[in-house]
């Protein structure tokens, strides 16, 4: 007897498991480009690099009070939600539709962010330094001697510059959903700590991906309160909808066969996330936490971006009957 999708699939992501495991390599010092590539790049494996950035200014300088001097009364552009959750997928409880809910953003002062860090500008929402396709060099600039311009030694394996550096900037209120990106990704955790909870791309038969109308928190021009307010003209994202901390496996059945692999990034470590790896973020600072992260593009004539493409096919097109290619191109940006 043929065995059926679903159980090709069951089957392909259990020996993926069972020859992989949940090993994470830590490289102890930097490693040399030929090591990072044959360790952690070819075998598509996320790693921590010990001591990676600790010639960084930013590394002892990067105090709030130092911010607030550097930065003071630059306007930066902040997130804002009312539960923490920006891009994901969020019922809205008025209309009892899910949308993928993107967040209002805000241009600020810096030293108005701190406050609010810091809790003395109180706000019932969460407040999230979170923009993306350059944001360092775009609003933040003042804070770039501090860092390097490039990791040198990634740089030289993938024989490319990173296409984004940016700036990350919350606290423990705010949590990035489960998505993908197509970027070798390397982030360095200069305050606080990141826990990544990770999924390779072979579990993308278990993430229920699905398309979902676009919606926007605007304040209520009454109580000043944020609304999701659906986007005009309408737009269809594909997004995951599973909490992987805790999945409701009535509604995403396929979500038991994933294992999660769960780092935590101390302060002063940086993580090598390869590109397409699935990723849910939380983070943990008392003085807020900031991250620096370098986008690689990923190199697209290698097997697996071709390979994702077909999982969609069979999984949301023939599985789910959902077509994700009638949708808006994956959205990456304001997600780490």
């Amino acid at each position: 007897m043929q065995p059926t999708i679903e159980e090709s699939f069951v089957r392909y992501v259990k020996e993926y498991q069972e020859m992989c495991g949940s090993y994470v390599h830590v490289y102890q010092k930097p490693p040399t480009p030929l090591e990072f590539l044959r360790t952690s790049v070819h075998p598509n494996r996320p790693a921590i690099i010990k001591g990676a950035f600790d010639d960084w200014p930013a590394r002892t300088k990067w105090t709030n009070q130092y911010l607030r001097s550097t930065m003071g009364k630059v306007p930066i552009t902040v997130a804002i939600t009312p539960n923490g959750y920006a891009d994901a997928v969020t019922l809205d409880k008025i209309t009892g539709k899910e949308y993928f809910a993107m967040p209002y953003e805000k241009v600020m002062p810096f030293d108005r962010f701190i406050d609010t860090i810091e809790g003395k500008e109180n706000s019932p929402n969460k407040h999230y330094i979170s923009l993306q396709n350059g944001s360092l060099p775009a609003e933040f600039s003042p804070l770039e001697k501090d860092v390097a311009p490039h990791i040198d030694w990634c740089s030289e394996a993938l024989g490319k510059q990173p296409d984004a550096v940016n700036f990350w900037f919350g606290d423990s209120g705010s949590t990035t959903s489960l998505h993908k990106d197509p970027y070798e990704n390397c982030y360095a955790v200069i305050r606080g700590e990141k826990t990544f909870v990770l999924f390779p791309p072979s579990e993308y038969y278990c993430m229920h991906e699905s398309i979902y109308p676009g919606a926007v928190y605007e304040p209520n021009s009454t109580t000043g309160s944020l609304e999701l307010v659906p986007i005009h003209p309408p737009t269809k994202t594909p997004w995951i909808p599973v909490d992987p901390l805790s999945p409701d496996y009535t509604r995403f059945p396929r979500f038991r066969h994933a294992k999660p692999l769960i780092i935590t990034v101390q302060e002063g470590d940086m993580l090598y996330l390869p590109a397409l790896w699935f990723h849910h973020v939380l983070q943990n600072g008392d003085q807020g936490v900031i991250a620096i992260n370098y986008w690689y593009d990923m190199e697209y004539t290698n097997s697996l971006f071709p390979t994702m493409g077909l999982f969609r096919d069979l999984v949301a097109g023939v599985l789910d009957g959902t077509n994700l290619h009638s949708s808006d191109s994956d959205k990456n940006s304001d997600s780490e």
